[in-house]
């Protein structure tokens, strides 16, 4: 994905990705997905003119406990690392939700994983959940269900075995109506919380 049309490495590649919504909590009707060179974005429309400061603004929008949710400096390195799997939903103009997570051959998160982005294997077979957040402005409206939504089947038309995620044991409801299957107790200790791992398999 790192070359032009001209075949030549491009030393620098952002990835614009949008998910199109049939109203707030509606079905998805379309998606977008596109890299660009860096100088590109100066003349696009102004959600995406935000692109280089987009790790500050998801920082600013998680609503994860402190000791959980991902610093600014790992959200960079997940959009640089794997963008094909870090989908942010935009509504009015503004961030209103994100999913994001590397993909491996592993069936199980470690807690190594949220940190390192060599676990990240482009071809890998599960695709890992390691963020679900909906700014509390857009909560309750059933945009986390679409976002969910939409990883699954990007996951499914990549070819993947199925996705893997840790949540906590109120959420294993949540995640049990997708048709993740609850593994037990996880060997995550990630924020000092009690953590479930959970595999859907297609």
């Amino acid at each position: 994905w790192n070359r032009g049309y001209d075949k030549k490495p491009l030393d620098e590649v952002l990835q614009i990705g949008a998910v199109k919504l049939e109203g707030l909590g509606g079905r998805i009707t379309d998606t977008f997905n596109a890299y660009i060179r860096p100088q590109v974005h100066q003349k696009l429309n102004p959600p995406a003119k935000r692109l280089p400061e987009l790790e500050r603004i998801l920082s600013s929008e998680q609503t994860f406990p402190a000791a959980e949710a991902a610093p600014e400096e790992a959200l960079a390195r997940r959009i640089a690392v794997f963008p094909d799997s870090f989908f942010v939903a935009v509504a009015d103009g503004e961030i209103a939700g994100f999913i994001n997570g590397c993909v491996t051959d592993d069936r199980v998160i470690c807690d190594a994983m949220f940190e390192d982005p060599a676990y990240h294997k482009p071809d890998g077979q599960y695709q890992a959940v390691f963020g679900l957040d909906v700014s509390p402005r857009y909560q309750h409206q059933g945009l986390a269900h679409r976002l969910m939504e939409h990883l699954i089947a990007d996951a499914r038309r990549r070819g993947r075995k199925g996705l893997i995620l840790t949540c906590k044991e109120h959420l294993i409801g949540f995640y049990g109506s997708f048709g993740y299957q609850n593994l037990g107790v996880s060997a995550s200790v990630h924020g000092g919380a009690v953590w479930y791992d959970m595999i859907l398999i297609f």
